[in-house]
């Protein structure tokens, strides 16, 4: 009996074995563009051309963020910083998303927030942070809610754009096959919008992550970008540029497992193809 890889064709090899040189070859380019960038900021941080304040050298900062992570100090702050973000930025996915479904279901309610939604999405929504301070104070509470305030906009608007391009003859066909509203929202318009809705998610997710930061600053206490604003007053140059990288690493990582969430829950749709 024939095995089964005897009857995968030569130019299907050939394209399997094309795709992997070119993810291997993705990833070398990313991790040698990065290398090249450290040693390029070592060598000209220890060339004289500028003080150690003004740029240290990239391995005094790896010494820093050495020892913040075994004092324990980076794992605080990375863990505060991180819970904010991520529970600003899930109440904004599920609220942008239930609100989207709402105003494309509902004429009254799209009526109601079509015109608030058109003017507070392209202002800075950052500017509102004073009123939040005078309102909520400065705790947990008011950095949630500004990132509540900031991710979910591209929530909404990406949701209601996927929503208007289903394609009618999927409504239809599922209505003469007797689904109801609730099956017809759930089973056909929400998976079909699902692109859209993930690409809305990918940009709120790192709006939340920056967010958060200038709060943090803002406002003081614990967290990554508090951490920096306390190393900035003392004149601790290394503790400043070692919270930058390690906002750089939380960043790049967040960005790369909603990445491969996109790619697992789309795996059935044309571009995971």
């Amino acid at each position: 009996m024939a095995r089964i890889e005897d009857n995968i064709s030569p130019a299907t090899a050939r394209s399997d074995i094309s795709r992997k040189l070119d993810t291997v070859f993705r990833s070398g380019a990313a991790v040698f563009s990065i290398l090249i960038l450290l040693i390029a900021w070592e060598l000209f941080a220890r060339s004289g051309k500028v003080t150690m304040f003004m740029l240290p050298p990239f391995t005094v900062v790896a010494e820093t963020i050495t020892r913040d992570a075994m004092s324990g100090d980076l794992w605080i702050n990375l863990a505060v910083t991180l819970y904010r973000a991520m529970f600003g930025f899930g109440i904004a996915a599920v609220g942008g998303i239930t609100l989207a479904t709402l105003m494309s279901r509902v004429r009254v309610i799209h009526w109601f927030f079509d015109p608030i939604i058109s003017v507070g999405f392209p202002m800075p929504k950052i500017a509102f942070l004073p009123v939040i301070i005078l309102w909520l104070g400065v705790y947990d509470v008011s950095k949630i809610c500004i990132v509540v305030f900031d991710s979910v906009f591209p929530v909404l608007t990406a949701t209601l754009a996927g929503i208007a391009a289903v394609e009618k003859e999927l409504l239809w066909s599922a209505r003469n096959m007797g689904a109801n509203e609730r099956e017809l929202t759930w089973q056909v318009v929400l998976p079909a919008a699902s692109p859209q809705i993930l690409t809305g998610l990918q940009v709120a997710l790192p709006i939340a992550l920056i967010v958060e930061i200038i709060a943090e600053m803002v406002m003081g206490g614990y967290g990554l970008g508090g951490a920096m604003m306390t190393a900035s007053r003392f004149a601790n140059s290394p503790g400043v540029f070692a919270g930058l990288v390690e906002i750089a690493i939380v960043g790049f990582i967040l960005i790369k497992v909603m990445a491969m969430l996109r790619r697992r829950l789309l795996i059935w749709h044309q571009e995971t193809a």
